[in-house]
């Protein structure tokens, strides 16, 4: 479960990071230039996130307030995509494309304001985003080979394929724990980072 294992496990699983960081990107692009329903039901995401941001900066201790909300929100969902990629793949596909998308409408929304893409991208997303992204990303790509690993033993149950082509769902849950332990620690790095550096950019 080191560190080496980690990035071994990433080597392993390259294609499907890979297709997840296109479909993020082609996400981000269709959250720029969306209209219409889903544009409004963005703004509906971005307008929740805005409460929840405004109740963390009124509490006494703002600062700690993000860490804490940034790390188990994100630590929480990322394991979860993980493990909910069971389901045929659904779960971390949805999960890329609506936070692609949202990525994409923040970003033009902050644009359409006056703010430069300087401000929006090296002050309010480089510094914890240089982590947090790829581990968004990494994590739906074991959620999609979750569901691709369901599918190919399915297939090999009902004579698709030959059971010695299957996945060993030993080694993959093994591989998946890691992947699952170091994106959590990656994620407290990345919180760390947001609720303070991040934090501190943008409030000058």
């Amino acid at each position: 479960m080191g560190i080496k294992a980690f990035f071994h496990h990433l080597r392993t699983t390259r294609r499907l990071i890979l297709t997840s960081a296109l479909f993020f990107c082609a996400s981000i692009v269709v959250g720029w230039l969306s209209t219409g329903t889903i544009q409004s039901i963005l703004a509906q995401q971005v307008e929740g996130l805005g409460g929840v941001a405004q109740r963390l900066q009124n509490s006494e201790h703002p600062q700690w307030s993000f860490f804490v909300f940034i790390f188990f929100n994100n630590a929480i969902k990322c394991v979860l995509v993980i493990f909910a990629g069971a389901l045929f793949g659904i779960v971390p596909f949805i999960f890329l494309i609506v936070n692609g998308m949202v990525l994409g409408f923040v970003v033009h929304l902050q644009a359409d304001m006056g703010r430069s893409m300087y401000e929006i991208v090296v002050k309010g997303l480089l510094p914890h985003g240089v982590i947090e992204l790829p581990i968004l990303i990494i994590a739906c790509a074991f959620g999609l080979k979750f569901g691709t690993n369901i599918i190919s033993t399915i297939g090999a149950s009902i004579g698709m394929k030959r059971k010695g082509n299957g996945p060993s769902w030993k080694d993959f849950l093994r591989q998946t724990l890691t992947v699952s332990i170091w994106s959590v620690i990656f994620l407290f790095i990345a919180a760390a980072i947001e609720s303070g550096i991040t934090y501190r950019l943008l409030s000058h």
